[in-house]
């Protein structure tokens, strides 16, 4: 696809899960290598680009699943962006909770971690929006 010819309305979707535990207040995030997309990413959000004719909450339990080997719940939409690092890139972050599974690091992830939702900035090299980083805050209070 020749992306320069496109002034506005065309992006590449990824759906990402903010997998939250309330009991711990912490979050899951996974530590990503050689992303082919955008170099500068280490950590990130489970999630992916899903297809055309997927449903992005069916589509966002299963990449959970293959990414974490935890089984969640979609829950709600809470947060969309672009990024300054790929502008052609839209993702949407839904936030997540946990029903099952057994932890383990899989597809694209080197490994996984639960981390305070206020020291996410610490392990992302990527930008993160002022207003999720608020959201985050507010899920450990």
């Amino acid at each position: 696809m020749k992306w320069e010819k496109f002034d506005r309305g065309v992006f590449l979707l990824n759906v990402l899960g903010i997998v939250y535990n309330p009991e711990t207040r912490m979050i899951l995030i996974g530590k990503r290598e050689k992303d082919p997309f955008i170099r500068e990413l280490s950590w990130s959000f489970p999630g992916g680009r899903p297809g055309y004719k997927e449903d992005l909450e069916v589509y966002l339990k299963h990449e959970i699943k293959i990414k974490t080997g935890l089984d969640a719940n979609v829950d709600n939409i809470v947060f969309a962006k672009t990024y300054p690092e790929k502008r052609e890139f839209l993702s949407i972050y839904y936030l997540c909770t946990i029903v099952g599974g057994k932890e383990k690091a899989g597809e694209k992830f080197a490994e996984i971690k639960w981390v305070k939702p206020a020291d996410v900035q610490k392990y992302f090299t990527t930008s993160l929006h002022p207003d999720l980083l608020v959201y985050l805050k507010d899920l450990e209070a």
